[in-house]
């Protein structure tokens, strides 16, 4: 059997509440601009919003009127989200506690995963999201999963619980070494006329 090959998420959809409050999260405290909104072709009594998380896919959203916010966590069970992530650079990251405190989102401060920071909070119903930032960048020509791959190799031959910084390191400088310029004195001559 052939592989069905993906090429990244298209898009995401969540149960909301009411309009006004997914537009309020997602547009006001995430900045993910409201691209539009039809309704839902499978229920026309649910309308579906379309937000563009920064990359140019789509976080969707069915909201009805007549239904309220209950941030009442998701269940944990087997086939139940966990957590969606979301990356935003350095800058904006060190920001997020300071700015969802100011709008009084409970969240867990600072965490260190090794090769990311994140910082966890949910949104007005429930759902557990999580800001993250890789703590490195890809050499030119790869990226951040060529990266951690290549460090989770060296974290295992090392025998390290966990992906370390100087593993990040490890696997960048292996990944940015280029051939060696032939010395000046090696260097093939010329054919001789």
């Amino acid at each position: 059997m052939q592989k069905l090959q993906t090429q990244g998420v298209h898009h995401i959809t969540l149960v909301g509440a009411d309009r006004r409050t997914s537009i309020d999260f997602w547009q006001g405290v995430l900045g993910m601009p409201f691209v539009f909104e039809q309704p839902n072709l499978d229920d026309p009594e649910t309308n579906h919003l379309y937000f563009d998380p920064g990359d140019g896919r789509l976080i969707t959203v069915f909201t009805r009127e007549d239904t309220k916010p209950t941030p009442r966590p998701n269940p944990m069970g087997v086939g139940n989200l966990h957590h969606l992530a979301f990356m935003v650079s350095r800058a904006t990251y060190t920001q997020a506690k300071a700015r969802l405190d100011e709008r009084g989102i409970s969240n867990s401060g600072e965490v260190d995963r090794g090769f990311m920071y994140s910082i966890y909070f949910r949104d007005p119903l429930g759902q557990l999201l999580e800001l993250a930032t890789y703590k490195f960048d890809p050499p030119v020509g790869f990226t951040h999963a060529d990266v951690l791959r290549e460090a989770h190799n060296i974290r295992v031959a090392k025998g390290a619980y966990n992906i370390a910084d100087e593993h990040l390191a490890d696997a960048i400088e292996m990944l940015s070494r280029k051939p060696d310029p032939v010395p000046s004195g090696d260097a093939p001559s010329a054919a001789k006329t």
